[in-house]
Parts: structure tokens; C-alpha cells; sequence
């Protein structure tokens, strides 16, 4: 009976080895992923797509090494709204999130919804959130309930719940830049569930944030991880570490973006040092266009119109650049469209996991990645420019209509990237369409919308 016992034990024990090994090989073949996240970035604030002034090498040798897009879209044109649809794949209106939540929020991101981080657990990745999430600041929403292992960051905005007194315009903003007055805004800085620093110092929080990351992927290199690193400059306030400061808060957006693209660097040269970097997918974007009314304090989004906030090119479309050696040939530019909508799907379509059982708004674009001249999946479907629940406009290969008010506005972004040139009374067919297809659309999606969070519900 023994020697049963014993056989019996060995052979469970060689099974369960021998699963384990199997598992980890899967993994093996897994890529990394890394999504870094600037907020309130604008489309020209970074030397690979024409800044300037702003010093980007590192974000440039990405683009160098990877594909950079040119008409990539953030999926809101404000904070909260835009980060549910990059963790979920889906328009606002589909998860009934407000385009902005404050701190002590009493509704945030339903724990049932499945975010990048839920749908890479599933395939055994480490799962790490560092900076701002901006999703609800309750435990039921944080991001230690929508998948991640650990989470270091501001739960909002890094302007929120500032001292009465202080304005947030131009040249109040100034005077905190000159005087670094870091302490009159009373952020919490969270670790995993917990407030750790109130107020946080903000001109070491892009370091801090950085030597996180570096310690996240030096801690996973054995195996697949998923980092999403989401910035809290360039928003207002500004702020730098000491060593990159000037006084001088005409420099103050420069400096800051300078900063980001030195934390870009950082964990570019700790994925070479390991010997991760062919393996890694890793994307950079922003949340949405410049806050152009901060005024020096804000970024450009030129050639594109308008900014944070609206739904013109300005507000949405944002720089999109993707590196992966191991897939991605260099020096790659996709002019198709393509936006943070549709990373959940195209990550699911890369490590073969199963998309959520319930309707998402985001495609697969990992054809992309492969050949940047093949189509889209939106020239079929459009794209759907979302504002407080309602479809303020639509685009289909080159035409863009606005519905807004009663005055249809069409524009041809392949010749009028500044939608300067209505042209809808020359081409009332493609309006028609146009309508046609974001009503319909529109129909669908507000029959399948699903609740936020709430606090006192039981979940």
C-alpha cells in the first residue's frame, strides 16, 4: 500500500512538474507589454511629430525602431471617460462613465468590466498600474479590483482638491512653477489601497513613478508582465525634478514632456539591459489634446484644430507609437486609423485570450503591426467621437462629419487635416451616410450601455 502510495505521489508530482513547465514555456512566448500614458499630451509635443522646441530622443528612437501613427485616437476628450475606454475597450457611453470623476467620487468603474490587466491575468502576466488612474478612489475601484497586483499613483487628477484660494489659470500657475508650491494641492499618493503621502511632492513623482517601473520589470523578467504607466504632467500643475527646473514658466510644458521622454529612456534601457526588449510591445499615447486655455502652461495639437475637450482632431487625435522588434519592422508610419479603443482586442488577438462576453466597441488592428499600408478595420465599421452620451461625430476613411447643432459640418482630413473647409454642402451623399451610419451605431450601443460602480450597492 505504501509503495502504491508512493508511486502514486511521484507520478502526481511528475504530472504537476511537468504542467508548471508547460505553463511557464506558454509564457515564455508571451510578449510584454508596456503602456505609457501622458495626460493632456498634445499631437505635436514631440519632436517625431514636429515640435519645435521639445527635445524627445527617447519617444523619437521609439518611433525610429517601432511604427508611428498619425492617426491614432484617444477614445474621449477628456480624463476619466478616456481612461475607461483604454482599460476597457469601449466608448463611454457603454459603461456610463462621466468625463470626469473627483476625489471621493461616489461611483467609478464597475468591478465586473474587464480591463487589459483582468484579461493578461488570465494568461498568467504580472500586472502593475503606476500614476494616475482617475477611475474611482473607493477599494471597489481601484485598480487592485480591475486586475493589478500592485498600484502606485494619484487616484485623480494632480490638480484636485487644491487649497481654496488658488486659481488654476495661467498666471497662478506660474507662481506655483517659480515657487514650486507643490504643497498647496492635497493629493493623496496611493500604494495599492492605501494613502501613503498627502500632499504628495509632485517634483519627484515622475522619478519615483520611473524607479517603480524599472523595479516592476527588473522584479518580472522571468516572466510575462503588463505595465501601465499613466503620467500626471503634462497636466496643470507642472512641476520637474530639481536638476531639470528653470524658473522660467514659459519652459515649464517643455521641461516637462523633456522629463517624460527621460522616464521613456529609463525603462527603454532597462529592457536592453535584461535582454527584454525584442519581446516587448510597448505603446505611447496620451489621454487627450493640449489644454490649450492654460495658455504656455498647455501643449500644441498643431496642424490639428481645437483641443482638450472638444471633439475636433485637437482634442482626440493623439501621437500613437507602437515598438515591438520582434514583430514590428523599424521606422514603420501607419496612416490608417487606429485608436486606444481597440488595444484590449489587439492585445487579446496577440496572446490568444478570449475577448469578454460582453460587447466591447474596439477592433483588432494587429494587421497593423504587420503591413501599416493594410486597411483598418474602422474604414468599415467608422469611428465615433463620443461627448457626455452622445455621438458629436463620425469618421470613415478620409470624410469626418460633426453633428453637432443643426449645421452639418464635413471635412476631408486627408486634404484639410485643420478642419478648416466644411464641404458638406458639395458632398450631401457622403452626410447622409455618414449620419446614417453613427445613428444606427449609436442605437445599438445605448441598448447594451452598462452601470458604473456605485457605493452602497453590495458589489
Amino acid at each position: 500500500m505504501f509503495a502504491r502510495f508512493f508511486v502514486g505521489s511521484t507520478v502526481a508530482a511528475i504530472l504537476s512538474t511537468l504542467c508548471v513547465v508547460r505553463v511557464a514555456a506558454a509564457a515564455a512566448n508571451l510578449p510584454n507589454v508596456i503602456i505609457i500614458f501622458a495626460d493632456d499630451q498634445g499631437y505635436q509635443d514631440l519632436g517625431c511629430y514636429g515640435s519645435p522646441n521639445i527635445k524627445t530622443p527617447n519617444i523619437d528612437r521609439m518611433a525610429g525602431q517601432g511604427m508611428r501613427f498619425t492617426d491614432f485616437y484617444s477614445a474621449y476628450c477628456v480624463c476619466s471617460a478616456s481612461r475607461a475606454s483604454l482599460m476597457t475597450g469601449c466608448y463611454q457611453p457603454r459603461l456610463s462613465m462621466p468625463g470626469v470623476l473627483g476625489p471621493r467620487s461616489s461611483v467609478g468603474l464597475h468591478p465586473d468590466e474587464v480591463t487589459i490587466a483582468d484579461l493578461l491575468k488570465t494568461k498568467g502576466y504580472a500586472t502593475q498600474m503606476i500614476g494616475k488612474w482617475h477611475l474611482g478612489d473607493k477599494p471597489q475601484t481601484l485598480p487592485t479590483a480591475q486586475g493589478f497586483d500592485h498600484y502606485l499613483g494619484l487616484p485623480y487628477s494632480n490638480d484636485m482638491a487644491r487649497i481654496k484660494g488658488w486659481g488654476n489659470n495661467a498666471p497662478d500657475l506660474d507662481k506655483i512653477w517659480a515657487e514650486k508650491k507643490w504643497d498647496i494641492y492635497h493629493n493623496d499618493l496611493y500604494r495599492d489601497e492605501k494613502s501613503v503621502e498627502s500632499p504628495v511632492n509632485q517634483t519627484t513623482l515622475t522619478d519615483r513613478y520611473t524607479e517603480e517601473a524599472v523595479k516592476f520589470i527588473r522584479n518580472n523578467q522571468e516572466r510575462p508582465f503588463f505595465l501601465y504607466f499613466a503620467h500626471a504632467m503634462p497636466h496643470v500643475p507642472l512641476f520637474v525634478a530639481d536638476e531639470r527646473y528653470s524658473p522660467d514658466p514659459q519652459k515649464a510644458y517643455q521641461l516637462a514632456i523633456e522629463h517624460i521622454d527621460g522616464s521613456v529612456g529609463q525603462i527603454l534601457a532597462t529592457l536592453d539591459e535584461l535582454e527584454l526588449a525584442d519581446n516587448t510591445l510597448i505603446i505611447y499615447t496620451s489621454d487627450n489634446g493640449p489644454w490649450l486655455s492654460k495658455k504656455h502652461h498647455g501643449g500644441s495639437a498643431l496642424p490639428l484644430r481645437a483641443g482638450k475637450g472638444t471633439t475636433y482632431e485637437g482634442g482626440m487625435r493623439e501621437p500613437g507609437i507602437m515598438r515591438w522588434p520582434a514583430r514590428i519592422k523599424p521606422a514603420q508610419v501607419c496612416h490608417e486609423v487606429a485608436g486606444t479603443i481597440d488595444l484590449l482586442p489587439t492585445i487579446a488577438s496577440i496572446v490568444k485570450a478570449d475577448l469578454p462576453a460582453h460587447p466591447i466597441d474596439g477592433l483588432d488592428i494587429s494587421n497593423l503591426l504587420d503591413d501599416p499600408k493594410t486597411a483598418s478595420p474602422h474604414r468599415q465599421t467608422g469611428y465615433f467621437y463620443y461627448k457626455n452620451g452622445r455621438v458629436e461625430a463620425v469618421r470613415r476613411a478620409q470624410w469626418k462629419l460633426h453633428l453637432r447643432g443643426g449645421k452639418a459640418e464635413l471635412y476631408d482630413l486627408n486634404a484639410d487635416i485643420s478642419e478648416a473647409n466644411n464641404v458638406a454642402t458639395a458632398n450631401p451623399d457622403v452626410v447622409a451616410e455618414l449620419t446614417a451610419l453613427a445613428a444606427n451605431y449609436d442605437k445599438r450601443l445605448k441598448a447594451e450601455v452598462r452601470p458604473l460602480w456605485r457605493q452602497g450597492n453590495s458589489k
